[in-house]
């Protein structure tokens, strides 16, 4: 049985990525989503163990100290990280992974796991992008900081392996369930036993 593959997806805020994920999960009986945790409280509407595990700050550095995260990162005074043995577990048992964090987590991931797949999505336009904040609703003060995000995020497209534009979303989730089959099937990813067999 081939190992499993971890699937890394990073996208301006906004530009659907929860969304693919969720789509992705549908289609495929072989990915799994990778939950991080925080320590930042709920926001309405979102479960433990389903969105996110919420810890409390003691409970996060002592899984820090014991080496249970992958990366770790401190933003706005909250904890976020990407728990290690759920990932090593899934990925052994021939699943696929795919777990949706930002650029800096994903390059710190892709040092530690150099065979991870990095997708980074892309909306169509920065003006497609700034609409699509708008008509969610967000605060003004927080487009802008979004967008100047998004502009900066863009720039580290380039360290991903593949970049696909979100102007379709079934077009979108098809190119990365695609990439997701190609890349299982590379030759390095076949057990030995698996080759011999042909």
């Amino acid at each position: 049985m081939a190992k499993g593959t971890l699937v890394i997806i990073s996208a301006p805020s906004g530009t659907g990525k929860s969304t693919i994920c969720r789509k992705l999960l549908g289609k495929r009986r072989d990915l799994r989503y990778s939950i991080s945790c925080t320590t930042r409280l709920p926001r309405p509407g979102e479960r433990h163990g389903k969105h996110y595990f919420f810890l409390e700050k003691e409970e996060f550095k002592r899984k820090i100290s014991r080496n249970e995260f992958l990366e770790w990162a401190v933003v706005h005074d909250n904890y976020y990280g990407t728990p290690r043995s759920f990932i090593e577990s899934a990925t052994k048992e021939g699943n696929h992974v795919l777990l949706a964090i930002d650029v800096q987590g994903a390059m710190a991931i892709r040092r530690k796991i150099p065979g991870s797949i990095l997708v980074f999505v892309a909306p169509p336009s920065l003006e497609t992008l700034r609409e699509r904040m708008t008509a969610r609703r967000d605060a003004s003060h927080h487009i802008a900081k979004r967008m100047a995000n998004s502009k900066s995020e863009l720039g580290a497209a380039k360290n991903y392996d593949y970049f696909v534009i979100n102007d379709d979303l079934e077009k979108a989730v098809h190119q990365i369930d695609c990439i997701i089959t190609a890349e299982a099937l590379r030759v390095e990813r076949q057990e030995t036993t698996d080759l011999a067999a042909v």
